[in-house]
């Protein structure tokens, strides 16, 4: 990342109003500094000149005030600085999520997810140092350095000619340094994420180990990834600790070269006393904001290297073709109004592909597929494993990029700016900490408690209790049970938007043959009340023979029946 990344501005709006109020922030310190130094040198002058207390109080006064006034405008700057990190924060949050969850699980799928966690929790509040810290100082460093070498070169342009040639000094040596620190940040941030990867991968896999008494090795990978992180933590340190002796030193020698320089023309008579001083107090000043910034630099690292990945994900989803804008459906404002939305759906006579195809890295897994999937109807999804069936409902619901048109009656799907057209359950639960109920109705505003039941009643599910509060992932309730709570999430959702399409993944792989029947008979009941076009992968018997239709899927070849 840049001193200041464009793209800082780009995806975070209030980024501009922050620098906007820095900017005059900066100004009105660089006025109090010129402010204090002129007025403390003159009182200083005038005291050795021997004037009373009395003469000097309106310089004294003064002096107390811009000390007053440049408080207050610390206050203000770090005021500033805080709310507006916390905007930012919440800004590239929302943004990001907006953009995973636009990019799809096809993107998630081929990074690590628990990396890109790590990136919008703790690595985005890395950013408080970043603008609390490093961006007032760069702001500072433009507006206060120029505006300072001006005045000294205004009362004595010797001084400022050494300040303007020892000053380039300081950002050359805040480059090499900055090198050397970039590396080691991006393998203390790399390390960070493979450490968090690899502990939510033991916890997730914990039983199998212990199964298979591999807990152990597991633990020292663990201790092992930790303390190369202790140590490149400590490699940081060590580098930002350098650094800052090294800027505060040649800082030091600068502000010395100008200090004898000012002490022999003192002393020779060529120079008055009040100037001399004055250019003496501004000196240090026109070096701070610089050196500042070199050790602000180092505290606001991580978040930069998070701000990097964040800015990764959010370029690729800017890469996306723009979504399109419809006018809402009925059932749209029905439910942003907070009315109760009915079953009654847009008429259509069935989902509709034409010449389907999906390519990963290239390789072709489905081929121009032709289908029509009726209105009121249930079609059974079958094929070997790896044909593409998965691959064909990540199509749908636009999870993965493909070629051919997707349309629901003559309208193509990639034209409705929502996808509560379709509902989707997978066959993985993915249920969450909570009640079942809240669970169900996940990603409603206004859950209703009779929609629930019916929706688990459907799912051959009526005898969960929607109040059983589950753990995490779903704990505590068996893999069949788990497998219908999911269900019923899509009959919710399919019942409350109105969706027109709904698609089930391998929905009975964890029942008994009679929960089965069941459940078949709840989706059939579903399918004829409402119209919807119900489409399910199965491998099981029951369900083909349930099924109105039957789709074949063989590599890069369907063959509907």
């Amino acid at each position: 990342m840049k001193p200041l990344d464009p793209r800082l501005l780009a995806y975070a709006r209030a980024a501009r109003a922050f620098l906007v109020v820095g900017a005059f922030t900066g100004l009105a310190q660089t006025v109090c500094i010129v402010a204090f130094s002129w007025l403390l040198s003159q009182t200083i002058v005038r005291a050795i000149a021997g004037q009373t207390l009395a003469q000097l109080a309106p310089m004294l006064v003064a002096l107390g005030s811009v000390v007053v006034v440049r408080a207050l405008l610390l206050w203000v700057a770090e005021v500033t600085s805080t709310r507006g990190s916390a905007r930012v924060k919440s800004e590239l949050r929302r943004k990001v999520l907006s953009a995973v969850v636009r990019l799809g699980p096809g993107w998630v799928g081929s990074r690590n997810a628990t990396g890109v966690a790590t990136v919008v929790g703790p690595g985005l509040d890395a950013l408080d140092t970043y603008f609390s810290r490093y961006l007032p100082q760069l702001i500072l460093t433009a507006i206060a350095t120029p505006v300072i070498v001006v005045v000294i070169f205004a009362q004595d342009w010797p001084s400022a000619l050494a300040v303007v040639l020892t000053l380039p000094i300081i950002p050359v040596f805040m480059i090499l340094i900055g090198w050397a620190t970039q590396t080691v940040q991006k393998k203390q941030w790399q390390l960070l994420n493979r450490l968090s990867s690899s502990f939510v991968d033991v916890v997730g896999g914990l039983s199998t180990l212990t199964l298979f008494g591999r807990a152990g090795r597991q633990a020292g990978r663990i201790r092992s990834v930790t303390e190369e992180y202790r140590a490149s933590t400590m490699k940081v340190l060590r580098v930002s600790f350098l650094s800052g002796f090294v800027l505060e030193l040649v800082a030091s020698l600068a502000v010395a070269v100008v200090a004898v320089s000012v002490g022999i023309r003192l002393i020779d008579g060529s120079l008055p006393l009040s100037v001399a001083l004055f250019v003496l107090l501004l000196t240090p000043e026109a070096f701070l904001p610089i050196r500042q910034v070199g050790t602000q630099f180092h505290a606001a690292a991580d978040g930069v290297a998070a701000a990097d990945d964040v800015f990764e994900i959010l370029d690729a989803e800017a890469s996306l073709p723009p979504q399109p804008t419809v006018a809402p459906t009925a059932t749209a404002t029905a439910a942003a109004a907070g009315e109760p939305t009915s079953d009654a759906r847009t008429p259509h006579d069935g989902l509709v592909l034409r010449g389907v195809g999906v390519a990963y890295d290239g390789r072709p897994v489905l081929s121009s597929l032709d289908a029509r999937f009726a209105a009121g109807t249930m079609t059974a999804v079958t094929g070997e494993s790896g044909a593409g069936k998965s691959s064909l409902f990540a199509a749908l619901m636009g999870f993965v990029p493909h070629t051919g048109q997707v349309l629901l009656g003559e309208l193509p799907v990639a034209s409705l700016a929502s996808r509560d057209w379709i509902s989707w359950s997978g066959q993985r639960p993915g249920l969450l900490s909570g009640t079942v109920l809240e669970n169900v109705s996940l990603g409603s505003d206004r859950p209703d408690r009779s929609v629930v039941l019916r929706s688990l009643e459907i799912a051959a599910a009526g005898d969960i209790d929607p109040d059983l509060e589950l753990g995490v992932a779903g704990a505590g309730l068996s893999g069949g049970q788990a497998q219908r709570v999911a269900i019923a999430r899509a009959v919710y959702r399919t019942i409350e938007r109105a969706s027109a399409v709904l698609l089930l993944d391998e929905p009975s792989s964890a029942l008994d043959a009679d929960t089965e029947s069941r459940l078949i008979a709840g989706l059939t009941d579903l399918v004829s009340t409402t119209g919807i076009v119900l489409i399910v992968v199965t491998h099981r018997d029951a369900l083909r023979g349930a099924a109105d239709a039957t789709l074949v899927i063989e590599p890069a070849v369907a063959v509907v029946s």
